[in-house]
């Protein structure tokens, strides 16, 4: 009796599906993936860092050298790239700053990896490795930490501003003075009692156009980016309500019928 072919794994996937195994097909083709994606950022880092020109699904266009923006509308559908993408989308949520130093750096460490499978060395090896640097990297930096930085008073304004000065400056490079401040300023006035508490959606920026960055201000309360209606543009001291929706009556509450049977009924 003649036995069935057998295809293995790849019989029982969905059509369009692939299976890869050992190191030429699995390993090295996500290490090389993952390589792509950091090359992309990695021009884009630091004050002097190059621009991007993307394109989303939408046909949006975004000019930018922030690398979490980048990752975000490239829509990255590798597995492995994506693991890159979601390691950055976390500095970026934890720090607010870094991603694309993550993403890039994480290039390197599978850019060496890859030499030394090549040589011989199984990745078991090469992640016990990297468990070892990871840990005296940690013993090091515990000996450059500032002491003090941990006690810092967040309603401090020069305590604040020293302490964003680097993430700022890796946006708005020659603007960070100017912006730190503003920044500092605008995050006390709204920060609750408990400072983990605090919603970063309390603090807005409005673009006007026709002014520069050294005309930006702090306004506390709302502002409105169109002109009055009426007549009236200044007013102090003034109670005001704003409506989230309409005020208008869309229709009557009850209905009924009236029959009119003569002019002097009308009126």
């Amino acid at each position: 009796m003649p036995l069935l072919p057998s295809h293995g794994i790849q019989s029982m996937l969905k059509e369009g599906h692939k299976h890869f195994s050992g190191l030429e097909e699995a390993v090295l083709k996500n290490i090389d993936a993952s390589k792509q994606l950091a090359n992309i950022t990695r021009t884009s880092l630091g004050p002097n860092g190059r621009n991007k020109m993307v394109i989303n699904h939408l046909d949006k266009l975004f000019v930018t050298n922030d690398a979490a923006t980048i990752v975000n509308e490239m829509e990255v559908q590798h597995p492995a790239a994506k693991l890159l993408v979601l390691a950055g989308k976390a500095q970026q949520e934890e720090i607010g700053d870094g991603a694309n130093l993550t993403i890039s750096f994480a290039g390197e460490l599978l850019q060496g990896a890859e030499e030394l499978i090549r040589f011989g060395l199984h990745p078991s090896e090469i992640i016990s490795g990297f468990g070892k640097a990871i840990n005296k990297a940690i013993e090091l930096l515990d000996e450059l930490v500032e002491n003090g930085s941990e006690i810092m008073d967040v309603r401090n304004k020069e305590q604040v501003v020293i302490r964003m000065k680097a993430a700022v400056a890796s946006k708005q490079y020659g603007q960070e003075d100017i912006l730190c401040s503003l920044i500092a300023d605008a995050c006390i006035q709204v920060c609750p009692m408990k400072p983990t508490n605090f919603n970063v959606d309390n603090v807005r920026v409005a673009k006007l156009v026709g002014g520069g960055l050294q005309n930006s201000s702090i306004v506390r309360g709302m502002v409105l980016k169109h002109d009055s209606v009426g007549s009236i543009k200044k007013m102090e001291k003034a109670k005001i309500v704003v409506f989230a929706g309409g005020v208008d009556t869309s229709a009557t509450e009850t209905k009924g019928t009236v029959l009119i049977q003569s002019a002097e009924q009308v009126v």
